[in-house]
């Protein structure tokens, strides 16, 4: 089992959280804080799981939560690096849809620079 490890990455314009391990039962509170505190700092929060190799009902709920209060706030909140098991999960939960990459999001809403 691989141990849970989060950093957050400050840019002007948003908070990038990288995420590595399980996120699981084990991991949970930790995950939910970290979320959260990325929410309530800024309005753009990308969450990196590239490196995570296993998420549960408990990492997925930390996401949900996440997404609310980003939502309450008038945030967004986006999943980006996930594949193999992650990325089944994130699509069987929805979340793929309800927490897209970023670049997906821009370019539905059809801007052109």
């Amino acid at each position: 089992m691989a141990s849970f490890e989060a950093r957050t990455a400050a840019q002007p314009d948003r908070i990038t959280v990288i995420l590595s391990g399980d996120c699981d039962l084990a991991a949970r509170d930790r995950l939910t804080a970290i979320l959260l505190d990325a929410v309530t700092r800024c309005g753009v929060v990308i969450v990196d799981v590239t490196d995570v190799g296993f998420l549960d009902s408990t990492g997925v709920h930390a996401l949900v939560t996440a997404y609310h209060a980003a939502s309450s706030r008038g945030g967004r909140i986006h999943v980006t690096g996930a594949a193999g098991p992650v990325a089944a999960v994130l699509e069987l939960t929805g979340l793929d849809a309800l927490l897209p990459e970023p670049s997906q999001q821009q370019a539905e809403k059809g801007h052109h620079g």
